[in-house]
């Protein structure tokens, strides 16, 4: 039955145990930055109290680190006693003395390691063992802390392998973790990243013990014949079906230490934007799934879109709050979604706090495709970013230049929510990369209070008929034609707006060596392709260098297995690269989860161009989360203009604000060390064209 809680045997038992709701309210000690986002419960909050709204204006720039890497930096650092870890644009993990930024370590060759990004590491010690565990490229690393040598004992000389629990198929597949793992006494539970069209491997949540690097537990995302949400799948054998995969956490989890839950949300099952091939809703895709953390049994789990074909997967960790209802507490578990929404669950149980309807939505037109009739949609809180079916002829940007392009744009496109992706183009509002994105969501957590960042720039999603034909070709073409094409277009310009860089005259700029690594591994958007036979990479490195491309394939290669393929990733910009909508373009927003109310909304971000020729605050795009303090302040970078920010917590108001060297898109962490209180935070740039940076800065009052 869709979305029934399917509560296994043993939870009546594990009930009893848990009975007692008030013994596990919130306790954790809230002044330290030990793990990813605070503390294990994601809520991005401090209880430190030396900085306040008063004295706020006077940071000042305590200390700067300058990384050997530049580049893009998402990664939130933690700070244990007296020493903040992080890890570059590069993939090396570094320790850096949290009271000066003197670095006292650093692991790794940015040449080998990979070149995707990390948003930071995990922490686990018993007695004087003490371990960072971090990734690079298909690797789980534990480190000693103190000296960030390789722990010989684990694993394989100090890593293992993430393909071990996806099933002989994921071998030599693309698989990676962008996401710290949470750790809960001796294990570490996962989340990694794998590709987003047909080839990806089912996406399994995976548990490893942090002694020895063996895998405890695996959860299948797509079940397995005779496990629990078979049922959503029509074609039973879907865990095997190589052109089906992915409902992988890669945004991270939230860990209710007390109660031994670990709450992780899913993402869409490949291929994104065409479903035909993977008909039914598509359990445990898009799922909040509330999981025992010790086995990896599910409790509880609510699917949050049916057979997405929007990739709506869930951006960030879930907070682990406390809400009241009728002057009761209960322990609650909020996750905000790229469509703006906000879900709020009891935490034991999975009933929702506020209702949830299933929504009619709109049929599909494409041949083959099924998709679902209705779709879960709260009723409360409102959403926190503009909808699709809102847009109207005002909500086209009055600054762009070609605006009568747009409109007309606007006049075709369906505009029904949930409308699914056909031949004629759409617009996707909240955009791919949503309203709430990996970042995460910042929380009062015992107040029930949450503060969300939202990103509101549209994209523009079109399917079109799969006529491509490569027969003729010659290899290393045919190669850049399956695997590159979506992206980098035919005609190999690319779309710099969207992201996607032009690859002509590519051996001005890159080196064979940094391009044959790149393929393997990804960076940023792009997934690497370690499956690409060597012949065949061999063959497009010749094609993407203007080398002469005779090589013919020894047997014929197939070409797209779909009947429709994606049209290729397309913001919604003007001709300045700007969003096409009107302002604004970012916000931030506090919402009482006790009552589903906006306490306050405010733009985020300026337009520094505009707002140089006099016009009112735009916002910006933005990518980073939130930190709030117990005593009334916000922190936040994230934006494209480049600065730090501090806001009231209370009303929304801005205090304060620092250009930074280049733009943070990461979220601070906050901590304190002999005294003394800091707030720091990566900045690195390079996303959405802005300049590129390599420094890590600490701000503190002097």
């Amino acid at each position: 039955m869709r979305n029934a809680l399917y509560l296994a045997l043993f939870l009546s038992a594990f009930f009893i145990f848990n009975c007692q709701q008030d013994q596990h309210s919130n306790t954790r000690d809230y002044s330290t930055w030990r793990s990813y986002l605070g503390g294990p419960d994601r809520n991005h909050y401090s209880t430190l109290s030396q900085i306040t709204p008063e004295n706020v204006t006077q940071l000042q720039v305590a200390w700067t680190y300058e990384s050997p890497d530049y580049g893009q930096m998402q990664m939130n650092p933690i700070v244990i006693d007296t020493m903040l870890y992080g890890v570059t644009s590069r993939l090396r993990a570094i320790a850096l003395h949290a009271e000066t930024g003197a670095e006292i370590w650093r692991y790794g060759d940015s040449l080998k390691l990979g070149g995707s990004t990390s948003r930071g590491v995990s922490y686990w010690e018993k007695g004087d063992d003490k371990r960072i565990l971090y990734t690079a490229g298909a690797h789980l690393f534990a480190l000693n802390a103190l000296t960030g040598v390789p722990v010989e004992s684990f694993g394989d000389h100090g890593k293992v392998n993430l393909n071990m629990g996806l099933g002989e198929q994921a071998k030599d597949k693309f698989v990676i973790s962008n996401t710290p793992g949470t750790v809960y006494k001796d294990i570490i539970v996962m989340p990694i990243r794998l590709p987003e069209d047909v080839g990806a491997v089912p996406g399994n949540i995976m548990a490893f013990n942090v002694i020895t690097g063996d895998l405890e537990w695996v959860f299948n995302t797509i079940p397995q014949p005779n496990e629990a949400g078979i049922e959503t799948w029509e074609d039973k054998n879907s865990y095997t079906n190589p052109l089906v995969g992915a409902g992988n956490n890669w945004s991270g989890m939230s860990l209710d230490e007390a109660r031994g839950i670990i709450y992780v949300p899913t993402g869409s099952a490949s291929p994104d934007f065409y479903g035909g091939v993977r008909k039914g809703d598509n359990l445990y895709t898009d799922c909040l799934l509330a999981l025992d953390v010790n086995t990896g049994k599910r409790l509880w789990h609510f699917q949050l879109v049916h057979h997405d074909l929007w990739d709506r997967d869930l951006p960030a960790p879930p907070n682990l709050i406390t809400v009241t209802r009728d002057g009761k507490k209960i322990p609650a578990v909020s996750q905000s979604t790229k469509q703006g929404y906000v879900y709020v669950f009891d935490r034991v149980t999975g009933a929702p706090l506020f209702d949830i309807k299933e929504v009619t939505v709109p049929v599909s037109a494409l041949d083959g495709e099924e998709a679902s009739k209705t779709q879960p949609i709260p009723v409360k809180p409102k959403p926190f970013a503009r909808q699709v079916n809102e847009l109207t002829n005002e909500d086209i940007s009055p600054y762009a230049e070609n605006r009568d392009s747009f409109l007309d744009l606007l006049k075709q496109s369906d505009k029904r929510l949930y409308a699914p992706p056909g031949l004629a183009p759409m617009i996707l509002l909240p955009g791919l990369d949503g309203a709430a994105e990996w970042g995460g969501t910042a929380a009062d957590p015992d107040k029930g209070i949450i503060y969300v960042n939202s990103q509101e720039a549209p994209w523009v999603i079109q399917m079109k008929e799969n006529d491509t034909t490569i027969h003729n070709l010659p290899l290393g073409q045919q190669t850049y034609m399956q695997y590159c094409v979506t992206c980098h277009q035919k005609d190999r310009k690319g779309n710099a707006i969207s992201g996607f860089p032009s690859l002509i005259n590519l051996k001005s700029r890159k080196s064979k060596e940094e391009v044959s690594e790149l393929i393997k591994t990804g960076k940023g958007m792009m997934t690497g392709f370690p499956q690409i036979p060597e012949d065949e990479k061999q063959a497009l490195m010749h094609f993407l260098f203007d080398e002469l491309d005779t090589i013919r394939p020894k047997k014929p290669k197939k070409s797209y297995p779909l009947p429709y393929k994606y049209a290729g990733y397309k913001r919604f910009l003007d001709s300045k690269g700007r969003p096409a909508i009107s302002p604004p373009w970012g916000t931030m927003h506090a919402i009482d989860l006790n009552t589903g109310e906006f306490v306050w909304s405010v733009v985020l971000g300026e337009t520094p161009e505009l707002k140089a020729q006099g016009f009112p605050q735009t916002g910006c795009e933005n990518y980073g989360g939130p930190v709030v303090t117990e005593n009334g302040l916000l922190f936040i970078g994230a934006t494209k203009d480049g600065y730090f920010r501090a806001f009231d917590k209370f009303t929304g108001k801005l205090l304060w604000e620092y250009k930074l060297p280049a733009a943070a898109f990461a979220t601070p962490a906050m901590y304190q060390v002999n005294g003394k209180q800091y707030v720091a935070i990566a900045c690195g740039g390079e996303k959405l064209g802005t300049p590129v940076g390599n420094k890590i800065v600490a701000f503190a009052l002097e």
